[in-house]
């Protein structure tokens, strides 16, 4: 079964928050609509991609495993290898990037 462009960007948008009242502030709805409109796509699915309470919002596996293949990244990430990965794509290899420095004047 296919996936409709606007429920990639639902799913994406409360996956990268896990948050529905910040991933509505992004998408410009209210969190009942994303709510609902999640729903009817894990409804089509036949997957719950997303566990919800009333304090938190946390991935279940499948909705990892699509998360995960939507942003090309690796299945076990943690926020470790991620800051890693970001830092070793913005230096070439064996180099460190540091701040710019301050104009000091003498």
């Amino acid at each position: 079964m296919r996936i409709d462009p606007s429920d990639l960007a639902t799913f994406l948008a409360i996956a990268r928050h896990r948050s529905f009242r910040a991933a509505a502030t992004e998408l410009g709805v209210t969190p009942s609509a994303l709510s609902h409109a999640l729903r009817n796509v894990e409804e089509r699915l036949g997957l719950r991609l997303v566990n919800r309470t009333t304090r938190s919002v946390a991935l279940t596996e499948a909705g990892e495993r699509l998360f995960a293949r939507i942003t090309r990244r690796p299945f076990a990430t943690s926020t470790t290898r991620l800051r890693t990965s970001t830092i070793s794509a913005a230096s070439p290899p064996g180099r460190c990037a540091s701040p710019p420095r301050a104009n000091r004047r003498s």
